[in-house]
């Protein structure tokens, strides 16, 4: 045998035995965790596959934008403070749609009052005015006629002329008239409204209300309101910023931060090793070498894309994942929202005396 046959056979030697360390490592690594709680004599949990997974508090993080176009003028809240549904976190400006929903609400008033007197009809002095017109006609025509019958009496007897006769005449034709005039004037005002007057003023009211309540919900789309109860993990925005929802972007972060509960991305190749109730092990850099013990508690009915990156060069992104939700034992508020953990689940498995 030659020296350089020796060479590589102890180069061969040395790659197999390297292997070998390495194999026996990873099995380790993925097969040797044992679970909290279940005696060693009876059965162990080994790791049946790892995902990664992230913190969440108990509702998912909630990114609030605005709901109009304008510049930022002023921010309420803090990151870490606490609020409630409905409480204002920030605020645009729109001063300019104050006034002109003052404008649209003196409009809708000015429509009101209008229909109202539609409906009301004519004042009471206009009526008890046309009565006495009324009453003055229905007298002047009640001498006129007299007149006429007197004028009658004498022309027949022909005592006065025909001329002044037919002036008689005439002059009861006009009292006549003049009365028709007064009594249908009375009636007219003491007449209900017509129902397309009617009808007309009910339309503008509801146009003007209907122009009030338009500038109204765009000055309430001003106000950045809390979507939930909860904690305010980040603020974005900053005063006189501009915001447009053309290109929307997260104003502030808010989630219900009263309890803590893992989100987990299994890879589509581990769907059928998941079940509820498993138990798994949770691992995380920032935890320093201490594991939490939790179960999966709620399983995705679908599948979806990635969206927690490991920084895993070999890591397949394109690949599909299914969400699971993981309940933490003793419920660790200390842990940050949003941190990125390694969950185990975990396979047991009855060991033999």
């Amino acid at each position: 045998m030659t020296a350089r046959s020796r060479w590589v056979m102890g180069g061969c030697a040395i790659v197999l035995v390297i292997v070998f360390v390495a194999f026996l490592g990873t099995t380790r690594n993925r097969n040797s965790v044992q679970a909290r709680g279940i005696p060693s004599g009876s059965a162990a949990a080994t790791v049946s596959f790892a995902s990664p997974g992230r913190v969440e508090g108990a509702s998912e993080t909630t990114q609030v934008g605005a709901a109009a176009d304008g510049v930022l003028k002023a921010v309420y809240v803090n990151e870490g403070q606490f609020v409630k549904r409905g409480d204002l976190l920030g605020e645009i400006g729109c001063d300019d749609l104050q006034a002109s929903f003052e404008t649209a609400m003196a409009e809708a008033d000015g429509a009101r009052q209008a229909r109202i007197r539609i409906l009301r009809g004519a004042r009471d002095e206009e009526k008890k005015i046309a009565m006495e017109k009324t009453a003055a006609a229905r007298a002047t025509f009640k001498e006129a006629k007299s007149r006429l019958e007197m004028q009658r009496a004498l022309y027949q007897k022909e005592q006065v002329s025909r001329a002044s006769y037919e002036q008689t005449v005439r002059d009861l034709g006009v009292a006549d008239a003049n009365l028709r005039a007064a009594v249908r004037t009375e009636e007219l005002l003491a007449a209900p409204p017509l129902q397309e007057d009617k009808a007309r003023a009910d339309a503008e009211v509801l146009a003007a209300e209907s122009r009030a309540r338009t500038v109204q919900e765009r000055i309430e789309k001003c106000s950045i309101l809390a979507p939930i109860d909860g904690t305010v993990l980040r603020v974005y925005a900053r005063r006189g910023e501009s915001f447009s929802t053309v290109t929307p972007r997260p104003l502030f972060s808010l989630a219900d931060t009263s309890s803590r509960h893992i989100k987990a991305e299994i890879d589509e190749r581990d769907v059928d090793k998941v079940s509820i109730g498993q138990k798994v092990v949770i691992q995380a850099d920032a935890l320093e070498g201490k594991r939490l013990n939790g179960s999966v508690v709620r399983i995705s009915t679908m599948m979806g894309r990635k969206s927690i990156s490991t920084g895993d060069p070999s890591d397949k992104s394109d690949r599909d994942i299914l969400e699971a939700v993981i309940g933490l034992e003793g419920n660790p508020l200390s842990l940050p929202i949003g941190l990125r953990v390694t969950v185990q689940f975990l396979t047991t498995v009855s060991l033999e005396k």
